[in-house]
């Protein structure tokens, strides 16, 4: 079977910036991402746990898909929501079955 090359965008987020995020993502022309609740971590301020905490507080992460040539489109979208709040965007090579979906 024949895979093509991605990319794998994954921010993590607070989760009350997700719609903000996803509408910039949308804006710059990402047509598919997925939305998870983060349930814990730790990093620079230490260990947390969404455990307790009620509503919409918390982290989430926002994974998407896509082809190399649209990274920077995506990246210039994402930091324009990250870089003032809690946040961690990561990029992995990937593969993907069928390349006209993304």
């Amino acid at each position: 079977m024949d895979t093509h090359k991605a990319k794998r965008v994954e921010i993590i987020i607070e989760a009350p910036m997700e719609r903000r995020l996803t509408q910039a993502l949308e804006g710059a022309g990402v047509t598919g991402f997925t939305v998870l609740p983060v349930l814990g971590g730790s990093g620079r301020s230490g260990r947390w746990s969404r455990e307790g905490q009620i509503g919409r507080s918390g982290m989430v992460a926002v994974i998407c898909l896509i082809r190399p040539d649209r990274l920077d489109d995506l990246l210039d979208a994402a930091f324009e929501v990250v870089e003032t709040h809690i946040g961690v965007v990561s990029v992995t090579d990937t593969e993907v079955l069928r390349a006209e979906r993304f």
